[in-house]
């Protein structure tokens, strides 16, 4: 049965909008309610539909009072941020992910008509290490807990989400594990950081990074909103890259530094405004991530359209290389068949000095010769 009234958090960026906007085009769904600290982009608003934007901080208790107004049934709650405001800095980016968090819940856990909540989470409560297993699983937990940051507030927000299921078993609680988004839309940390012409990355280090096309993350999230799986499940596609890779393809310009220098490089891409990498981000850099997505194909009951490659692909189409992957390929394989004339130069070389030598053969008949 679909739900009847759906609350949106977040939805004035993109992935939020989007799902709000695929929700208003059910007819079976009498309501969707997007909320949001700030109004929508116009490209945002515009795909909205018969959304109703309301105005409100989820850090407030006025979002109780939206949630009962309404009657909503179904909260969705993707306002959870990855970087920090520009006013407030990482202060203000915790008080809005754990506290606004821990308000609604509050509100949900009061509501007599809220019957299913899904969060959207992040593979990143992982973590990052040299000890990590090849492949993480939902019961697995991360080798090297994160210190703060986004990663941080995300396991925090896990952990109040599933006090409340222990408080409210009467809710349906689906907590979805995204892997990192790309796509031709939406602007994700790691779409951002591959957009810089020169890429730095930790000498000695080449991160597998396993992608989830921006159309497989809306589907994903209106499949739980209307569905009623419940549990965590990981989000991501099938394979992997290598980060070398995903910048070849891309056409930047790897620019590997020592890795104790990152940090530094982070501090100055986030002066420049080029992008905001956090110590944990940077880990993530060096030593990548991949997650089992058994539960999502066989129990969630959702197989992502696209594959890594394929959603590295499709951002690549609306970015436009400092160095084409072409000119880049032509390269290597001139560098190849440079080498390999080389070394088919220096096996001539050392047949010759074999040959120097080596025992002239005998003449036939010198040895009868001498023998009589």
């Amino acid at each position: 049965m679909p739900p009847a009234v759906v609350l949106v958090t977040g939805v004035s960026r993109w992935l939020g909008g989007a799902l709000a906007a695929e929700l208003a085009a059910d007819p079976a769904i009498d309501r969707v309610i997007g909320v949001d600290t700030v109004p929508p982009p116009p490209e945002v608003l515009r795909r909205l539909g018969r959304t109703e934007f309301v105005r409100a901080d989820i850090r407030s208790p006025l979002i109780g009072k939206v949630i009962e107004s309404a009657s909503v049934d179904t909260v969705v709650h993707m306002n959870i941020s990855a970087t920090p405001a520009a006013s407030g800095g990482r202060v203000s980016m915790k008080e809005l992910n754990v506290i606004g968090t821990m308000q609604l819940l509050a509100a949900c856990q009061r509501s007599t008509t809220v019957r299913r909540l899904v969060l959207k989470s992040t593979s990143a409560v992982y973590g990052a290490s040299s000890r990590d297993p090849a492949v993480f699983t939902e019961s697995m937990q991360a080798r090297r807990v994160p210190a703060g940051g986004f990663a941080k507030d995300s396991l925090d927000i896990e952990g109040y989400v599933r006090s409340f299921a222990r408080r409210r078993p009467d809710v349906g609680v689906a907590v979805l594990r995204f892997t990192n988004l790309i796509g031709p839309r939406i602007d994700s940390l790691l779409s951002g950081f591959l957009r810089m012409p020169v890429v730095p990355t930790a000498l000695g280090y080449d991160a597998r990074v396993q992608l989830l096309h921006e159309d497989d993350a809306v589907a994903v999230l209106r499949q739980a909103t209307t569905g009623d799986f419940a549990g965590t499940v990981n989000v991501g596609s099938s394979g992997t890259v290598l980060l070398s890779q995903a910048i070849r393809r891309l056409g930047r310009v790897a620019l590997p530094v020592p890795e104790p220098a990152m940090g530094s490089v982070g501090r100055l891409t986030r002066r420049a405004g080029l992008v905001d990498w956090s110590p944990e981000q940077m880990r993530f850099l060096n030593f990548g991530r991949v997650v089992d997505t058994r539960v999502l194909r066989e129990e969630f009951g959702y197989t992502p359209r696209y594959s890594t490659e394929e959603a590295l692909a499709d951002y690549a189409r609306t970015l436009p290389p400092v160095l084409r992957p072409e000119l880049v390929d032509e390269t290597a394989a001139t560098a190849r068949a440079l080498l390999g004339r080389v070394a088919g130069g220096v096996s001539a070389v050392r047949s010759i000095v074999g040959d120097r030598h080596r025992p002239a053969p005998p003449v036939p008949g010198l040895r009868a010769v001498r023998d009589a």
